[in-house]
């Protein structure tokens, strides 16, 4: 709608700068998500094919694993340790896609929620259920590396 002098009237001019920084947002939030859901792919493709480098080069040295089961570990030698002890060729992560939400924290990075399963190739007559993780991912430097992680089974 446009007077005939050729100016948009006052209420649609409003309405144009109320829209738009709604708009920009939903595109901001579209990328981080994009973003944590290829460095949750590149992650666990190598927790998945047992790359320790780049498991190591993703966690951040100050990591904090919460483990409903197996407790809190902080040490990221012994995080990668117990991986590669214990993981590593025994056990495979699927990512239910359709599950994962992501928020981004201002000044830090984002969280990831989500379902993934677990298989375990040991005992494959034991159906695997959908468990609910928590990754806080920090971005620093043009880089992301998980820093806390809640793994709920």
């Amino acid at each position: 709608m446009v007077k005939k002098n050729g100016k948009i009237p006052a209420l649609l001019a409003i309405l144009l700068i109320v829209l738009t920084p709604a708009v920009a947002p939903a595109q901001s939030q579209q990328a981080l998500y994009d973003t944590i859901l290829r460095m949750d792919s590149i992650y666990f493709h190598a927790y998945n094919t047992c790359d320790m480098a780049t498991q190591a080069a993703i966690y951040a040295d100050s990591i904090e694993f919460y483990h409903d089961k197996g407790g809190l570990e902080t040490n990221k030698q012994r995080l990668l340790e117990a991986i590669k002890n214990n993981i590593c060729g025994k056990v495979t992560r699927v990512l239910v896609k359709s599950s994962v939400e992501v928020y981004p924290i201002a000044g830090y990075g984002a969280v990831e929620i989500g379902l993934h399963q677990f298989i375990n190739h040991q005992e494959s007559e034991t159906p695997s259920k959908p468990d609910k993780f928590i990754v806080i991912w920090r971005h620093q430097n043009d880089r992301w590396q998980i820093t806390r992680v809640v793994s709920l089974h």
